[in-house]
């Protein structure tokens, strides 16, 4: 049984295991396009038809992911040989061209990295049991971002000196650091009761049924679906804006993607912190409709200029809605399982949801591109994300547990 106060080694331990794993858990995002772009000269549309083959894989496996968490004492294993999958699959990409062979790899790395958010969800909330785990949470993204921002900062100066293939060195590197950061979260520390969201005592059910707990659960359904048109519209903004930096200047578009995600995740690490400080006394629906409205603001704004350092100020803004998005995500659905013993399952059945709308993403905006520019995929994109903002304000109530809607919240909604 984890300590009702986890150690201030423990805490360290989660922490390391964030910043290192960073760089490893997305895979190689929106590197993937600049390196298939520059290197092999794919179309648009190509690069955004591997990225949703590789989404739908992963949203197809969030679901039995989340089931496996829940189940397996082994998370700490699990995460290891996930890292590993990732990094190999990457490592053959400057080895290969081909759509099938890269397909292929991706599609490997899709399936590994599926079990990355609820293992360390479901570690987190083994060693701090839900009292504590909105605060942790807050901590897990921080160093999350800070670490995505030192591993941009790393690929953006060493691709100036040997190119776009250095991200698939840096992420081998990253990995041997996140094995040894996993190494040292203790495994007498995890709860694994707790850690599937049951408050005390063994489940009575090892069969997780997720499904059945998102069909009977109108809030979380409401949640699921404000949670895809979220990554419909985000997920394609950043590899849309790396192309165009690809336009500009080819040799500056690795080092440029790289700002715009530094930028990017140096802003979320105060959002995930405010998040996490603050989501229990302001509840969570506050927060949600900041980070929802942010995303159509940015879309629009993506269109008013090409210039480089517009570009890369712009993306700013996605710290802010992403930072608050992926902080509240696990929180969220904490509160609305609670004491089910189904918090991983219904983690990854809702990650699948939102995955849906991630692997359609680039695959729509490529089409957008090809029939009418730039543009206009970041107008549709920007719509998509003002409906989602209009779901969240009109449908969704507050999850915080015995909290009522605020004066403020409230004339907001209308009600």
């Amino acid at each position: 049984m984890a300590n009702s106060r986890p150690l201030a080694s423990h805490h360290r331990a989660l922490d390391w295991l964030n910043f290192f794993l960073a760089d490893v858990r997305d895979g190689l995002g929106p590197y993937l396009a600049i390196y298939l772009l520059a290197m092999h000269q794919w179309q648009p549309a190509n690069i955004g038809l591997l990225m949703s083959l590789a989404g739908i894989v992963a949203l197809l496996a969030q679901t039995p992911a989340g089931a496996l968490i829940d189940r397996t004492p082994a998370k700490r294993a699990v995460l290891v040989i996930a890292a590993l999958l990732v990094t190999g699959s990457c490592l053959l990409l400057p080895l290969i061209s081909s759509f099938g062979w890269v397909a292929l790899t991706q599609t490997v790395s899709a399936l590994a990295g599926s079990v990355f958010a609820p293992a360390i969800a479901a570690i987190s909330l083994g060693i701090t049991g839900p009292r504590a785990f909105t605060r942790r949470v807050g901590r897990n993204e921080t160093f999350n971002h800070a670490g995505n921002a030192c591993s941009a900062l790393l690929a953006g100066g060493l691709a100036c000196l040997f190119g776009p293939v250095v991200v698939f060195y840096l992420m081998a590197v990253m990995t041997v650091a996140s094995i040894v950061a996993v190494a040292r979260v203790p495994a007498a520390a995890i709860d694994h009761q707790l850690a599937r969201g049951l408050a005390h005592g063994p489940s009575g059910d090892d069969h997780p049924a997720g499904f059945k707990l998102l069909l009977h659960n109108r809030t979380l359904l409401v949640f699921a679906v404000c949670c895809a048109l979220f990554h419909l519209a985000n997920a394609a903004m950043l590899p849309l804006v790396s192309q165009k930096l690809s336009q500009v200047d080819l040799r500056l578009a690795t080092p440029l993607t790289s700002a715009c995600i530094v930028a990017a995740q140096l802003v979320m690490v105060p959002m995930a912190l405010l998040v996490g400080a603050k989501a229990e006394h302001w509840g969570r629906k506050p927060f949600l409709l900041a980070g929802f409205l942010i995303l159509p603001l940015r879309g629009a704004l993506y269109v008013v200029s090409d210039n480089p350092f517009w570009l890369v100020g712009v993306q700013l803004l996605d710290g802010v809605g992403a930072g608050i998005f992926g902080a509240l995500f696990p929180i969220v659905v904490k509160d609305l399982t609670d004491g089910t013993g189904r918090f991983n399952v219904s983690l990854g059945a809702l990650a699948a949801v939102f995955g849906l709308g991630a692997a359609l993403s680039p695959g729509i905006a490529g089409l957008v591109v090809q029939a009418a520019g730039y543009d206009a995929a970041f107008l549709t994109l920007a719509a998509i994300a003002g409906a989602a903002f209009l779901l969240v304000l009109v449908a969704l109530p507050e999850t915080q547990p015995d909290a009522s809607p605020s004066p403020s919240l409230t004339t907001l909604a209308g009600n």
